[in-house]
């Protein structure tokens, strides 16, 4: 079985856990595409951990974890990612975690260059989480990136560094006007933080070619949402990288498979980190009390998560996207101190009303449509069964599911990994 858990809307909506949960009966966890911009957040027995860069299935000592080609990795940030799972006890070894020889690396001068353009945009800005995501995206379809299997062949990686860091001064020094980048300190962070991963680097797509043909079931994670692709997202407030699940083999390494099943992930309500439209946003004391609830601040920044009610609209595109066979609901558990909840169901936009998402300019003149459920006002965190469930809660569940279009499967009502139910 291969099987791709995926987010339906703007990220944030609860990818980790679910990959957590679900890898207990998956001998593979990969990741397939973004870098440490993601923040995917796990609670287990061990602690709570905020994963940027590692599969979710590492907290699993059973579950061997693939950092896929589609990834860019950030090897200083990799090292500190590892040591701090260590010292929470966490087993780290070529056994558990293998990285794909033609994964990019995400250099020093990547984040620098992203800081130094989201500063110049000044209020123009993008949203980026300034880890050097979109610069280092962007060298490696310029074909000016530096991929993890260079580390294995550093005179060879060191000759091509020369022409790529003369090429990135006309930019750096002569645009703007930052100090130069030097080859030798380049190659020195290379030695300091790429020697300790050689070990871990392999040709990922043979490995889970021959797992595939061997029957063993993976599972393939994704960064972000639907509505951060690349092609197909809110452009350009988007990602750089495609976080569909139909990529999800090409990402991993073994473009000739195909997919058994996508899972969609999305919240209960809607949260957004980065800039960008947001039809639904709160704002003010509405907005304070959901985020609190639902302690919404982005996992790799720190940053407070814009936050609404539930859009339909917005999570029937992600499906699709996605083709989610089937969905895991997240945070039911935060609405409970609501009365009554709003849902989305439509957006005005010019004098007319519209169930289908709008990609581009016209989604910037949306205005939300709401319809109005009854809260439960009781707390969930102890449901384990959909009959424990409040019948308002039921409710809502199945509300979604006929807006939205697919099933849902999982419901987590609490940040504990044992805090979920299966639905019927």
């Amino acid at each position: 079985m291969l099987t791709a858990i995926t987010g339906i809307n703007w990220g944030d909506e609860g990818k980790g856990r679910m990959v957590d949960l679900l890898s207990e009966t998956y001998g593979i966890v990969a990741r397939y595409q973004g870098g440490n911009n993601a923040g995917h957040t796990v609670v287990n027995p061990l602690g709570k951990f905020i994963l940027n860069l590692l599969p979710s299935g590492i907290l699993r000592p059973e579950v061997t974890n693939i950092m896929g080609p589609g990834m860019v990795i950030d090897l200083e940030h990799l090292n500190g990612e590892m040591d701090k799972l260590r010292q929470a006890g966490v087993s780290i070894s070529p056994d558990n975690l293998k990285i794909s020889d033609k994964a990019v690396i995400c250099l020093p001068y990547h984040k620098m260059l992203d800081n130094l353009e989201e500063d110049r945009l000044g209020d123009a800005k993008f949203g980026s989480t300034r880890r050097g995501i979109a610069p280092v995206y962007g060298d490696k379809y310029m074909k000016r990136g530096l991929r993890m299997g260079d580390l294995l062949y550093p005179q060879a990686m060191e000759a091509r560094l020369q022409s790529i860091v003369e090429w990135k001064n006309l930019t750096v020094a002569n645009g703007y006007k930052a100090e130069a980048i030097r080859v030798e300190d380049v190659m020195a962070w290379l030695k300091t933080y790429g020697d300790p991963l050689k070990e871990f680097v392999c040709d990922t797509g043979l490995y889970l070619e021959e797992a595939a043909q061997a029957g063993r079931d993976i599972l393939f994670e994704a960064q972000l949402g639907a509505l951060r692709d690349i092609d197909f997202g809110i452009y350009p407030y988007t990602s750089s990288s495609s976080t569909i699940a139909a990529y999800a083999p090409i990402g991993s390494g073994v473009p000739g498979r195909k997919l058994d099943k996508s899972v969609g992930v999305m919240k209960a309500y809607s949260s957004c980190v980065g800039e960008g439209p947001f039809t639904v946003e709160l704002f003010g004391e509405e907005a304070d009390r959901l985020r609190q609830a639902g302690g919404e601040y982005g996992a790799a920044t720190g940053r407070p998560r814009r936050v609404g009610p539930f859009d339909c609209v917005a999570s029937r595109y992600g499906a699709r996207l996605q083709g989610a066979d089937e969905i895991a609901l997240t945070k039911l558990d935060v609405l409970s101190y609501l009365d009554t909840i709003p849902v989305c169901i439509a957006y005005q936009i010019e004098g007319e009303q519209t169930e289908e998402f709008p990609v581009g300019p016209r989604l910037a003149f949306a205005k939300p449509v709401y319809d109005y459920l009854p809260g439960w006002k009781t707390d969930l965190s102890g449901c384990r069964r959909p009959e424990e469930l409040p019948r308002q809660a039921l409710d809502y569940i199945r509300y979604l599911e006929k807006t939205v279009g697919r099933p849902i499967r999982y419901v987590s009502v609490g940040a504990q990994r044992e805090q979920y139910l299966q639905m019927g």
